[in-house]
Order: C-alpha cells, then structure tokens, then sequence
C-alpha cells in the first residue's frame, strides 16, 4: 500500500512521503479551523469547538440577591451558638461596617433548627427544608469570598467578575466562547421574581464583548416575551419579505460602521424574533406541565408561586437548548437583612425552598442533572454578629454557595470558615474561582477564554481565578 502510494506521489523516499502525509494532515486541520472561523464571521451564534471534553451543556444560576445568611442556612457553628451575646473575639477583629452599622454588635447565634441530611450528613437548617434533602447531589462551598462590600458593587461582581460595571457577564462569556447550541431560543435568559436586581442591565450585559452576547431579560407574569405571534393580516412571506428588507438597509448602512456592534445585535435579534415565533410560545407555556409538577415547584401556593414558575421555565429552556438561565431571588435586594432577618429569611426562604428543591428533583427524574449545573449563592452572606438588635450586615469575607448536577460531585463540603463563619478559612474560594470552575466545567479554559479589547487580551476572570477541581474531581 505504501509503495502504491509513493508511486502516486511520485516520491522516491520513504522520509518525503511521510513529509507530504504530514503536511497533508496540517492541511486537513487548518482546512477545519479555517471553516469553523468563517461559519464563526457569518454567524457569530454558531456552536463553537469547547476547549475540552465538558461536564455540563447548561447553566442554571439561582441567584439569591440581596446575600443570605450562610450562619442560618448551610454553615452550621456550635461555637457561634455557644456563644450568643458575647463580643466579637480579638482573635477575629471587627471588619469594616456598612453604613447601617451600629456601635453595639455582639455575636448572634442561629435561631434554626438544625439537622444533618442525607448519607452525606452535611448540615441544613429548617429555614431550607426541602432543598435539605438534595443534599447528597451537592458540592457545597463554604468558604467563598469576594471584594466588594455593598450590594450594587457586589452583585456586579458575582456576576461580572468586577465591582466596577462594563465587563461582560458569565452568560455572555459563555455564549462567546461556546456559541449557541439552539436556533429558536437566546443562548442566554435572565429571569426575576420582584423588582430589578440592583445595577439592572449591567449584570447582563455584554460589555466590550459584542452586544448579541447580552442576556435576554424575560418578564414577569404570564407574557415573559411580548408579540411572539404576529397579526392574522400578515402572512409569513409577508412577514420574511419585511425582514429581509430591514436586514438589506440596516447592513447597507453598517457597512462603514463595522465597530457597532449594538446594530449587529439588532439584526440578530430580528431574524431571533422571527424564529421564536414558532418555537418560544411552547417554550414558556407552563400550562403544558402536568399538574403534579407544577405543584412540585409550588406553583400552588402565593408565596412559592413566581419564583416555581421561573424554576419551572429554567428546566423547560435547558431542555431545549439553552446554555445560561440566571433566576433572581428577592430581586432587587430582597435578601438584604440588616434587622429583622428572621422576618426577612423566613419569607425568602419560603419563596424559594420547594422551587430549588422541585427543580432539583425534576432535573434528576428526567436526566438533566448530570448535563445541567445548578449554583446556589448570593453576591455574599451575613455576619454572625448582630445589626440594628436582630438583623445581620453584609459579610463578603467567608459565605456559603453550592453546586449540583453538572459534574459536580456528589454530597461533599468544599473550605471552610472560621469557628463563627465570618471568614474563609480553609481552602478560600473567590468569585473568580467561582467563575473559572463553572466555565470548565462548561468546557472552557477561562484562560483561553479572551477577547481583543483596547489592545489587550481580556478574559472573564479578569487577572486571577483558578479552577476548583476539587468541585468534580
């Protein structure tokens, strides 16, 4: 075969045909990246060629905004609870306050009950009792932390990976680096529950990255997206006859105008619109779920109803493709409790337990957990020392947040903090590793992940960030 071979090349020696085999093989892969570049130039939504073999196709980020109290829910301290009443110890020093602070803060043990759950025997209290027994599909991370001290800067961080607005977010990252894997859908959805979360607009943006890569907000109550069906009186040529009109002015008009990236972002989003239309109506239609799921999520009850139907919407888009759904919590600060924190917990905690739980589970059932990762967390969590008689303020220095499906391994506890959980003490664990870990585990090297801005090669972890291996591994 070999010398058949050589004959056709017409090469003499056994060295100059594997040189000319070797550069035909060059040839065939420069050949595939050149083509996964120019579907990349035509349609910068094209799935994309991951850095490694990943763990997990889907993002689902359950954001408690507003920072939960990591003392009251998953970070269990006897020696806190021992504690009640007294100062601060010496050997912790007092940190930095926020402007609510006050002069008299001693140490506030836990008010929950609280009990070890699962085969795993990792601590819960009852303010989550339901997402409590999922235990053992999670890897929990006790000892986060983060820069930023109040809320807007904070929330723009965990999101951004900066206290300062205008970097992109996870999602955006996300999209850009995998492109989308659905055609009928946005790569990457931004639900709420209450108000906007502080900072609005920002938490999702694109940044420097081009703007098709922005998180597409769905809104409140039965409608999350306006005019998906289009009037009786037009029909669909119609209808495609008016886009590609639009399209033929706006890239006439863009043709000296390549830097604008926004007027690119405007002729994707129509051609989105006009897909969505036959797809996205199914999509979000909850009616479509059984009766018994949508009381799994607590869609029966006031109070867990709106927060179950985002979790509820997030299962049914990863379904179908979509890579990063972000549901807020107490959007808008809800989960800020600088007093009266049982009042305050005790409602969100409501709103939010047998929704997490429900998804979980219903992620499981059907096979999406081992494809899905589900993070859990706030843009930090609260001091076990007392604020304003009964409340607690902002503690960015040590915080709870977990993980489940998605790679993450099973029933495991990750860092801790110190004996009152107010900093991180073993195996400290940053937002940017935060970052870094869900983007591996999406298949991205977060170091590899860069975009040309301003001269420089940027990335989503900004200058730092490692991958928790430990969170798979």
């Amino acid at each position: 075969m070999l010398n058949k071979l050589k004959h056709h090349w017409n090469v003499s020696s056994r060295r100059e045909f594997f040189t000319r085999a070797g550069s035909g093989l060059a040839g065939i892969a420069l050949a595939s990246l050149l083509d996964e570049e120019a579907k990349a130039s035509i349609d910068p939504l094209a799935p994309k060629t991951p850095h490694h073999a990943p763990l997990a196709k889907s993002v689902i980020f359950l954001f408690m905004e507003g920072g939960p109290s990591h003392v009251d829910l998953f970070d269990y301290k006897p020696v806190l609870q021992k504690m009640d009443g007294q100062p601060i110890p010496e050997s912790i020093g007092k940190p930095k306050m926020t402007a609510q602070g006050s002069q008299n803060n001693n140490l506030r043990s836990s008010r929950r009950t609280w009990k070890q759950r699962g085969q795993s025997g990792m601590w819960v209290s009852d303010w989550y009792e339901n997402t409590g027994a999922h235990v053992d599909d999670m890897t929990i991370i006790r000892s986060c932390w983060a820069d930023g001290i109040n809320h807007v800067g904070s929330v723009c961080q965990m999101n951004t990976g900066s206290i300062l607005a205008g970097r992109p977010s996870m999602g955006a990252w996300t999209t850009y680096g995998l492109g989308t894997s659905n055609k009928n859908l946005p790569s990457f959805v931004v639900m709420t529950d209450d108000k906007d979360p502080l900072g609005g607009a920002n938490n999702w943006n694109s940044g420097f990255l081009p703007a098709l890569y922005q998180g597409t907000l769905f809104r409140r109550g039965s409608t999350p997206i306006l005019d998906l069906k289009p009037p009786a009186t037009i029909s669909d040529e119609q209808e495609r006859n008016q886009l590609g009109l639009l399209r033929s002015i706006n890239e006439l008009w863009s043709k000296d105008k390549s830097e604008d990236s926004e007027l690119e972002a405007r002729i994707q989003s129509y051609e989105m619109a006009y897909q969505m239309q036959s797809s996205a109506s199914e999509a979000v239609d909850l009616t479509k779920e059984t009766e018994a799921t949508r009381k799994m999520y607590g869609m029966d009850d006031p109070a867990t109803a709106v927060f179950g139907g985002n979790c509820l919407m997030a299962r049914r888009l990863v379904e179908r493709g979509v890579r990063f759904v972000e549901l807020y919590s107490g959007s808008g600060s809800g989960w800020d409790a600088h007093q009266h924190i049982e009042e305050n917990h005790t409602k969100w905690c409501k709103a939010s337990d047998k929704p997490i739980a429900g998804l979980l589970a219903d992620l499981k059932q059907r096979g999406l957990l081992k494809d899905t990762l589900v993070v859990w967390g706030g843009e930090f969590g609260r001091t076990p020392f007392n604020q304003q008689g009964d409340g607690r303020d902002h503690n960015p220095w040590g915080f709870t947040m977990f993980m489940a499906g998605g790679g993450a391994k099973p029933g495991q506890y990750i860092g801790t903090t110190d004996d009152i959980g107010m900093r991180a003490a073993e195996r400290p664990v940053h937002v940017h590793d935060i970052h870094a870990t869900i983007l591996w585990m999406l298949g991205l090297d977060h170091l590899k992940t860069t975009y040309l801005h301003n001269g420089r090669n940027e990335r989503p972890t900004v200058l730092a960030g490692e991958v928790v291996k430990e969170v798979f591994s």
